[in-house]
């Protein structure tokens, strides 16, 4: 994680404008509560902040739910969210706080999807990381399966879209299809083209182009990987060159 967001949650004042249950956790941490008439803090909303303190809190929300962080799960939550060891310290507070406080992850949830509205794509980065660090410690238990499927709900994803996201994590049915969220029906010529435009829609590079940051590239690098794992065994059973 570049130093740029975790700088803007340590000095967090004026210019962050999270608002919301995201700004109170964050000017928690700060030890800044700039607050506003209209109860949000001043200065404009940074979209990396949004993105990455709304990741931790709903992480830390996750751990909560299923009552244990395992070893594996923290490795791979430092997997994501990379941050410098002369930060570490700040970030750890912000998980903690976000565990520990009485607020429901119903409002940090809420605010990430009315942040990211319109890029879907964003909002699903959000649950493959919440997945990558639930299947650490080899499985994805009941009550985190429960909690990823009501973030999703808050998000707007349907049953469908969820299953296509459980599928990159989860072998339950191990359908690569799935995955690629196609029919078996579909020709080969439309398989490709399938595979094609998800390989262009969640490409690491477009994420890096969008100016996200370090957490969501490290995303969209798994996601394409799994993406890509299934077209292989899709085309392999095909025959297609």
């Amino acid at each position: 994680m570049s130093q740029g967001v975790w700088g803007k949650l340590g000095g967090a004042g004026i210019g962050l404008a999270a608002g919301g249950p995201l700004g109170a956790l964050v000017g928690a941490v700060a030890g800044h509560f700039l607050i506003d008439r209209e109860g949000s803090l001043f200065g404009p909303t940074p979209r990396e902040v949004v993105f990455t303190t709304g990741l931790v809190a709903l992480a830390a929300k996750m751990a909560k739910s299923d009552g244990v962080v395992t070893p594996s799960e923290v490795a791979a939550f430092a997997d994501i969210v990379q941050v410098p060891d002369e930060e570490r310290a700040g970030v750890e507070r912000l998980f903690d706080l976000a565990k520990r406080t009485t607020s429901g992850f119903e409002g940090y949830a809420r605010q990430v999807a009315e942040a990211f509205h319109d890029e879907p794509a964003l909002l699903e980065d959000v649950l493959d990381g919440l997945f990558h660090i639930a299947k650490a410690d080899g499985a994805v238990h009941e009550s985190e399966a429960r909690y990823l499927a009501e973030v999703a709900t808050i998000f707007g994803f349907d049953e469908a879209r969820f299953a296509g996201i459980t599928a990159r994590h989860v072998r339950l049915a191990d359908d690569p299809y799935e995955v690629l969220g196609a029919a078996r029906t579909l020709t080969d010529s439309e398989l490709k083209a399938r595979y094609r435009a998800l390989v262009a829609e969640n490409h690491p590079d477009r994420a890096i182009a969008r100016g996200l940051p370090p957490a969501a590239v490290a995303i969209a690098t798994r996601r394409l990987a799994a993406i890509n794992a299934a077209y292989d065994r899709i085309a392999a059973e095909r025959h297609l060159t």
